[in-house]
């Protein structure tokens, strides 16, 4: 098989692992993908996870990448509250939530972190359009909050909440406390309903 008779047929898929290509080719020989990525024509984006080269080039595939090697996930956390402006800085890692255990990934598409919470807390996530006719599954604000205070237990001052530097005219007059307190009861965890009244002590909402 050569790789333009491959890319022909796997190249739509943006992500792909051994299992699609074996459904297509029982008898395919995966030395040719390392031969390929040596090459550069493949990008290896986990262990038995690959794209084409070209997506590097495409806007938010490195997140939309997020969602599809390791599943299920959705984009949350520090990645998720910078994405809609509530925390100030930049974030190096492409941060999720899943119900697998946690796990991190490297590659050439960025920093990829995933972080374990409990199947049943797997909502409160958006399917984000993007090009391509794709989506992205992304917390909402709130459960991206939630999902932050839930999983980081050291937010328990006044203190180290007034250091996430949350953007207070967004919690002020965008963030939907309502739905904020319905997720927060989801959870059934003490410790986080004792966390968000301290943020809300704390940021006066």
């Amino acid at each position: 098989m050569t790789f333009l008779e491959f890319k022909k047929k796997m190249f739509d898929l943006a992500c792909f692992n051994i299992n699609n290509i074996y459904a297509w080719q029982p008898n395919f020989d995966r030395n040719n993908l390392t031969r390929w990525v040596g090459r550069g024509y493949l990008i290896r984006l986990r262990q038995g996870y690959f794209a084409f080269s070209e997506y590097r080039n495409k806007p938010n595939y490195s997140l939309y990448f997020a969602n599809r090697i390791y599943r299920p996930s959705y984009i949350s956390l520090h990645t998720a509250l910078a994405f809609y402006g509530i925390i100030p800085e930049a974030v190096v890692q492409i941060t999720s939530v899943t119900s697998l255990k946690t796990a991190s990934f490297s590659n050439d598409f960025g920093e990829y972190s995933y972080n374990n919470i409990k199947e049943n807390l797997l909502f409160g996530y958006d399917l984000k359009p993007m090009a391509d006719n794709r989506t992205i599954q992304f917390a909402t604000p709130e459960k991206a909050l939630l999902d932050l205070l839930y999983l980081y237990s050291f937010y328990d001052s006044e203190k180290e909440l007034e250091e996430l530097r949350l953007d207070e005219d967004y919690l002020h007059d965008d963030l939907n406390k309502d739905l904020l307190m319905d997720y927060c009861s989801k959870f059934q965890s003490k410790a986080l309903d004792f966390r968000v009244k301290l943020l809300l002590k704390t940021y006066d909402l």
